[in-house]
Order: C-alpha cells, then structure tokens, then sequence
C-alpha cells in the first residue's frame, strides 16, 4: 500500500474541524483492524475512493467526475482529447460504468465501517480519553451524512443513548461535538427523534440553552429545532419548564447571534402547534399565537385561548396590542348565547379594558351596547358573578377620555348618561350584592369625574331622589364599596353640596361614620383622603353640618391629624397631600361660625388655631395656603368682637363738676388696631406673631387665588370697626404698602383686581401714602383703569382712591358719596 493511500485513509474520516480543534481529532483507528485499501480502488486523478468507477475507450477506470471534469478541460483549453494516464488520443468521450468494482468498493466500505462503528462504539465512553470521542462521534455524523438509511444503523445499534450520555462530559469540545452529532443523527429521522427524546433528555438538551458558552447553545437550539419538527414531540418540549421562556428570550436576545436567533424562533413556531404551549409562550410575552388562534381556531380553541388570556397579568402596551388585534372577535365572542364563551371573553376583556388607551380601543369596537345589555337584560339575565365583570369592564372604560354622552347604547340612542339608563344603575346599585354595588359604584363615579357628563348624573340622581342610598353605603363595612362612594359622594359634592349636607346631619349615622374613615388609620390612605375632600367640599357656612361635628368632636380630632402629619409621621403615604389639604378646609369651616356660635370661639382659643393657620401659611402647598388665609381672615374680622375695651374709670366728683382738674388715665399695653387687649390665642389677633409677614409674603404667589386670600386676610386691619390708619401703619412696618400695590399694578384677575383697589384706598387715606403714590403713574393709571371699567362698587371706590391722589377733584364726583 502506498503512503499516498495511506494518507487518503487516514483523511477520508476528517471531513470537517471544530473551532479551535485541528486534524487530531479526526476518525482514524489502527490500521490493523481495517481490510487494506487496494489500488484499484483508487481513482488516478482525484486520489480518492471511487464510488462510481467508469472505463473509458482505452479500458482505464476513473471516477466518473473526474474523467468528466478531465474531457471538459481538453475541449475548453482546445487540447487533443487523451487519456489521463497514457496521454494517447482518444475518439471518443464514451464511458462505461464498471459495476463490479463499484460493488466491491461498497462492500470493501462496508465491511470498514462495522469495524469503524464498532471501534467508536467502545469509544462513546466518560472514560475514554477525549480524542478518541471526539473521533467516534465524527464518525457518527460521516456514516448519517453519507446516507440517511445508515441513520436505521445507529439506532439498531443503540448508539443514540450513548451519544446523549457524553452531554455529561467535562469537556466543552466533547459536549458541543455531542449536541451537533445527536442533530445529524435525528435530521429527517422520526424514529431516532423519538428514540432521543425519551426520559429527561429533552430536559438536558434545555439546560444547555441558558448555558455562558454560545456555541452550546447554538447547537443545543439547532437540536430542539429539529426535535420540534415532530409534533408528538412539540408538548414535551414545551412542558420543560423554563424551555418556552428561555426560548422566547432568546429571540428578542441582541446579544445571540442571528442564527441562534432564528433557529429559536422557527423552534417556537414549530411548538405552537400545541395549544398548551401557546398559552406558555403568552406568558412568556409572545403572544400572537395565542391571538391568532382566538381570530382564526375552532369554537373550542378560541374558548380556551380568551380563557386564557383572561388570566394573563398584561403590560399597558401590550393591552392596547392586544385590544387592536382581537377586541372586535373578544366583542362578539361575549355577545355569543353560550355563557361559557362570554364568561371566557368577559374576563378577558377585564384585563385589556384596564388602561385608558386600550378602553378607548373597545369602544371604537362596540363594547359598550352589549356590556350595558348584559347589565339589564331580564329575559336571559346574565349570572350575578358576570354582570359583576361586567360592571368591572364598564368602570374601567368609563375611566377613559371618551364622549359618553354621545355614544348610543340603546335601541332609543339613549347613552350611558341618560336619565333611564342612570335610574336603573341606581336601581341595580340598591338591589345587588356589594361585589357588583361597588362596580357600578365606580361606574358612576367615572361618569361624574367629566364635567361634560357630571351634570345629567347630578340632574338623573335628583330625579330619583337617590342620594340617601348613596350615603348610605358610608357605613358600608367593605372597604372598596366605602370607597367607591365616597368618591361618588366627593364627585357630586360642588352640584349637590346642599343635599349631601342634609343627608349627612340625618339621624342614620353617616357624618359620625365619615369622620371615623378619616380618623382610623395613622398612614393616610386613598379612602381618608377621598373621606376628609368629601366633607371638605361641603357649604362651608352650613351651621347644622358644623355645630353637629362641634358635637362630635370631628375639629379636635382634624386638629390632632394636621398636628401629626406636621411632624411628619404619615409622610409614606402618597395620599398625605390631598389628605391634608382636605384636613385643613374642613377645620376652616369652624371660622365661618365664630359670630353665632360661641362654642366655636372657645375650640379656636383652646387649640390656638389663630396660631395653627399662621404655622400651615408656611407649608408650601398652595391650597392649604389659600384656605389657611382665608381662614385668617374670617379670625381677624371676629377679633374686634372680642377685643377687651378699657374700661375707663369715672371721674372723681370734683372731676365731674370741674373737668379742668380730671386727668385722663393712661392706657398700656392696647391693640393700636382693636383699640382693646388683643392676643392671638384668645381674639385671634394678626398683629401678633408671624402671620402678618407671611401673609405679605405670599403677596407675590404664582397662585392668584393664594395672592387674593392674603390680601383679603391683610385687609381686615383696614374694615371699618377698627383703627384704619394705625392698621395702615402696621402694613408699612412689615413692608406690605409695595407688594400690595404690586397686586393692583398686576390685574391677574377680576376679583383680586376688586379687592386691591379696595384695600389701595384705604391706604390712600394716609397722607404720607397719598403723596408718594401720587407720583407713580402707573398706579394712577391702574386706578383711572378701575374707575372706568370696573363694576358700580369698584368705580365707587377708584374715585375716592383718584380723589386721594388729586387725580379727580373733590367737588367733581359724578356718584354720590356713600
């Protein structure tokens, strides 16, 4: 034998080369144990084993595409057509095909490869040094390559358990030649599919999916590509745990190669013939085939697919895809006669309905016709837990930014805010369970939350006279139903603010049982938020309301929560805001009653609230801000009331029948604005304390409605009643005559346009005011601007203003004097 075909035996098992390995691993057994390579089966031009030897004229064999490629260059190179071998010219390119030595190559092969086969056999072994399985197992694939029927071989041989068994190998090499021999090995082979797939080996082949060397993995998803071709195999795959979410990763991955990543996702489509796979790979995020099969499967199929979907926690993104894609089939699918479809499609529709974008979505498609037919239908009422999702539905798309008082929802183009359809809504609210009462609940609390639909809720619910049962449900003992209507109740509060207030002074309980929600917790919460804005929106000057909480001792217990949470120990809670701002517009109304009430006066000095208010100017919330100045204001107009007067001794009898000999006392220690003993605890005095400063700084507030409820506090030291030039002496102490003017010059809006040209004119009064303003065009032109566009007060008031400064003479006014 020569060394040239020993050399051709030896590569011919090398067809190819891992990364990172060379021809050391090549399949080549001592040569003893193979039958010798005769030169006869050798062809003369390609040096290779012949497998389809061909005689040409001169009797030389050859294979037949060398022989071919050799005549083909002769006539291309315009050369005298000769044999190869003996250069002597032929006539002809004629071949013969030269069976018998072709028969005796496949055999002589055949023979070789059982020894070959068995040889690697014995190799498939832990224990056998890694060369030699990295030989056998390219072995493996050089037979399966060869020709599919030798794939039957490997199978009788049982040679595929032991190919698996090398993925245990400590060698990556090994593992990786192993996972690309077990794919060649099941390529277009069920039987050997099925043969690979048996026991935990799918569930090896998957944990090399997550595995930190890329190649493993490439080859591992190659390999479950080919597995998934055979559907009985698409449910055991897919029931790895783990395997359709590693999967489903792998194909939105940007780190994997494309390969990889296409070789994932034709494994994913290939398991999406299992139904039970589709809706794992919906949990895992893919979720269009599981749409697909609700737009195109079976009755069944898309009953358990909506059933599924119904269960899936979905991104708001995803709801709006989800709604575009099958919210009409998931329409019709609830508008069907079998409850089991529209209880499937019900929840389903729960879940995409919950984001504003996606409701919107479903009431372009005409959910709300049916939803609100399922509602009230009578003849073929739904079962209580579904109009229960029905309700939910309807509450989560009347949250969105639609025209419901245009969209028709009856057969007499009635919409969900016409007086029949409200009237049965508070019909169903007062004839259900709590589950459902709540849901419609919010249903209602949607609709009031528009001021387009506010108003024919407010006019339908005065028509039915329904506002006692909604106040009722105030004591309801769950929580979310309590919720759901006191938020109602706050929704319809501005519009029916005078209702509510009777209702809630009713003997039934309610006020005492809105002031326990806003006491029980020490973290406020949505409810005690939603509790106190209710009471807060109340007619602030209804005494009935307010001297009932007097008797309750509702102040005490809102004075002790504004105290706590300006300690900051509630500040966890997102709710303290609104929590807060509600708190202290409902401990104003006790300033709105101090003339007639003198139990008001006493809770106002024992709790210092002159003080309190004064504190919360500081707090930096624009509506705690306002309400605490208005709240100062209707203080400082009591303290007059309740400044002490000296009282001035009478004069002596000599004093009384010759005045020239009395002295006048000397009073200390008076209020140069009450003209009486004033402190801010017991006549809520502002002279005291920081209250005036701050109340001038907020002169300059972005807030218009904070600047207008500072002035009107600050204007109290000028009413009639008091000392009007020591109050102007006061303002210019804390530096408030500029930041008042200021507000005038502004004109932010009308009604504190009013009040500043008011207050101008009292500061006017004082000469040395007068005469500095006089030469300020601005403010002149402020006033002449007041005086000719203001309303019949304002223009009253602008005159004399006009008069202080010699803008207008005295003896031309054109009203007359007040």
């Amino acid at each position: 034998m020569s060394v040239g075909t020993r050399d051709l035996m030896a590569g011919s098992w090398d067809e190819s080369h891992e990364i990172g390995s060379q021809s050391d691993d090549s399949f080549q057994f001592e040569r003893v144990h193979l039958e010798p390579i005769y030169d006869a089966f050798i062809c003369p031009l390609s040096k290779q084993i012949m497998r389809d030897p061909v005689s040409i004229e001169n009797g030389q064999t050859f294979e037949r595409e060398a022989i071919e490629k050799w005549f083909n260059e002769c006539k291309e190179n315009n050369r005298k057509l000769v044999c190869p071998l003996t250069l002597k010219e032929l006539k002809t390119t004629d071949m013969n095909p030269s069976i018998a030595l072709r028969n005796t190559i496949e055999e002589w092969n055949a023979r070789n490869e059982i020894v070959q086969l068995d040889m690697a056999r014995k190799s498939l072994n832990l224990g056998c040094p890694e060369i030699d399985i990295l030989r056998a197992l390219r072995f493996v694939q050089y037979i399966c390559q060869k020709s599919v029927s030798n794939k039957h071989i490997i199978r009788n041989n049982e040679l595929i358990p032991m190919i698996v068994d090398m993925l245990k190998s400590s060698s990556r090499r090994v593992r990786c030649r192993t996972l690309e021999t077990l794919r060649v090995v099941v390529e277009d082979d069920d039987d050997n599919k099925e043969i690979m797939a048996e026991g935990d080996n799918v569930r090896t082949i998957v944990k090399f999916l997550s595995h930190e060397q890329s190649k493993e993995r490439e080859e591992a998803v190659s390999l479950l590509y080919e597995l998934s071709k055979l559907e009985s195999l698409c449910e055991k795959i897919g029931s790895v745990n783990g395997a359709i979410l590693i999967l489903v990763g792998m194909t939105s991955s940007k780190s994997e190669n494309l390969l990889t990543v296409e070789k994932a996702d034709k494994t994913l489509e290939n398991l999406e013939k299992n139904e039970n796979n589709v809706s794992k790979m919906a949990a895992s995020g893919r979720l269009q085939p599981l749409l697909t099969l609700i737009l195109e499967g079976s009755p069944e199929i898309k009953l358990s697919m909506a059933s599924y979907l119904g269960e899936l926690a979905l991104s708001n993104d995803v709801k709006v895809f989800v709604a575009r894609t099958v919210g009409s089939s998931l329409i019709n699918l609830m508008k069907s006669g079998n409850v089991q479809s529209r209880e499937a499609a019900l929840k389903a529709l729960n879940q995409v309905s919950s984001c504003d974008p996606s409701a919107k979505i479903l009431v372009d498609e005409g959910i709300l016709s049916p939803l609100v037919k399922d509602l009230f239908a009578s003849p073929n009422p739904l079962p209580m837990r579904l109009k229960e999702i029905s309700a939910t539905i309807l509450a989560n798309i009347v949250s969105s930014d639609c025209d419901f008082d245009s969209i028709p929802v009856g057969p007499n183009h009635q919409t969900l805010v016409s007086e029949d359809i409200i009237h049965k809504l508070l019909y169903l609210i007062s004839n259900t369970g709590p589950a459902i009462e709540c849901k419609l609940l919010q249903v209602l609390v949607g609709l009031t939350s528009s001021p387009v639909t506010l108003i024919s809720v407010v006019s339908a619910i005065k028509s039915s006279g329904a506002i006692n049962s909604l106040v009722q449900f105030i004591e309801a003992p769950q929580q979310d139903l309590r919720l759901a209507s006191i938020k109602l109740l706050q929704n319809l509060s501005p519009n029916m603010g005078q209702e509510l207030a009777s209702s809630l002074r009713g003997t039934a309980g309610q006020l005492d049982g809105l002031i326990k929600v806003i006491s029980e917790n020490i973290v406020s919460t949505e409810e005690q938020a939603a509790a106190v804005g209710l009471l807060a929106d109340l007619p602030e000057r209804d005494m009935g309301l307010t001297r009932q909480m007097l008797d309750e001792g509702a102040f005490e217990m809102v004075i002790s929560r504004i105290r706590m949470i300006r300690q900051g120990e509630p500040r966890r809670s997102r709710f303290v805001t609104p929590y807060l701002e509600g708190l202290v517009q409902v401990l104003s109304r006790i300033t709105f009653v101090l003339q007639n009430e003198p139990k008001a006066v006493s809770l106002c000095r024992d709790h210092d609230l002159a003080g309190l208010f004064t504190e919360l100017l500081a707090n930096g919330l624009d509506n705690v801000q306002m309400v605490s100045a208005s709240a100062l204001e209707n203080l400082s107009l009591e303290s007059k009331n309740l400044t002490k007067l000296p009282e001035i001794p009478p004069p002596s009898f000599c004093g009384s029948i010759f005045p020239c000999f009395s002295k006048q006392p000397v009073m200390t220690g008076l209020c140069r604005v009450h003209r009486g003993a004033c402190s801010r605890r017991d006549t809520f005095c502002l002279l005291e304390g920081p209250a005036l400063r701050r109340l001038v700084g907020l002169l300059d507030h972005t807030n218009a409605k904070v600047v207008e409820a500072s002035l009107a506090a600050l204007s109290t030291l000028l009413e009639d009643g008091v000392n009007v030039e020591e109050g102007v002496a006061v303002l210019m102490e804390v530096e408030g005559i500029k930041p008042i003017l200021d507000v005038l010059l502004e004109k932010r809006t009308e009604n504190l346009g009013r009040r500043a040209v008011w207050v101008v004119e009292r500061l006017l009064r004082t000469e040395d005011i007068a005469y500095e303003v006089s030469g300020d065009p601005n403010v002149s032109t402020a006033l002449v601007d007041a005086f000719q566009h203001g309303d019949y007060h304002t223009r009253q008031t602008a005159e004399r203003a006009l008069k202080h400064v010699d803008k207008i003479p005295n003896f031309s006014g054109i009203f007359p004097n007040v």
